[in-house]
């Protein structure tokens, strides 16, 4: 049976990781393409925030191009769909969307989606803690740092382009309760 790798697009606080964390309850392996950056930033004994992940994340680009995260996740990917489905947070890019079409052409794109209100309410009101949360999966953000993050992904990271071809959308503007069980149509829908 071929596995399936289902890939997570969306802005920040639009529910990524929740929709990630559904498809791991159900058998998924996880994989966040941005968690290079954030063990970069702790290898560096820098804080998370912005300010700190902006610059290494534009420095994994220029050294390996725009598909950086994508290309230099590969091999654990690969390593992955050899015992099971994967769900992958986190592709931003217009060329890691193309070079995961490439390598992987049964790829399904799954968009979540939220108003840039709600994803700011979402990421101004987390309360991070390093302990119960060291992957840094739900960080914090103030309302400036949220929206530089957005400038950044539209302006530079090209993140518009992949959440517009996405396979499968999901609006996410409710409850996590809201969005499991859109999620889990989707779950639905591709199992067939």
């Amino acid at each position: 049976m071929v596995k399936k790798i289902i890939a997570i697009v969306g802005m920040p606080g639009s529910g990524k990781t929740e929709a990630a964390n559904f498809f791991v309850s159900k058998g998924f392996q996880f994989i966040r393409l941005g968690q290079l950056t954030l063990d970069e930033v702790l290898k560096r004994g820098l804080e998370p925030g912005e300010a700190s992940e902006k610059p290494i994340r534009e420095e994994l680009r220029k050294k390996h191009g725009m598909a950086a995260f994508a290309i230099l996740n590969f091999p654990k990917i690969d390593e992955m769909l050899k015992k099971s489905n994967v769900v992958v947070d986190g592709l931003y890019s217009w060329e890691e969307y193309l070079e995961f079409k490439e390598k992987y052409p049964n790829i399904i794109v799954l968009a979540i989606n939220a108003s840039p209100e709600t994803r700011y309410e979402r990421l101004t009101k987390r309360k991070w803690d390093r302990k119960k949360d060291p992957e840094m999966k739900n960080r914090s953000y103030s309302m400036e740092d949220a929206k530089a993050r957005d400038k950044a992904q539209l302006e530079n990271l090209h993140t518009g382009p992949p959440i517009a071809m996405a396979d499968i959308t999901v609006v996410n503007e409710g409850t996590i309760k809201d969005l499991y069980k859109e999620v889990d149509k989707v779950m639905k829908k591709i199992k067939k």
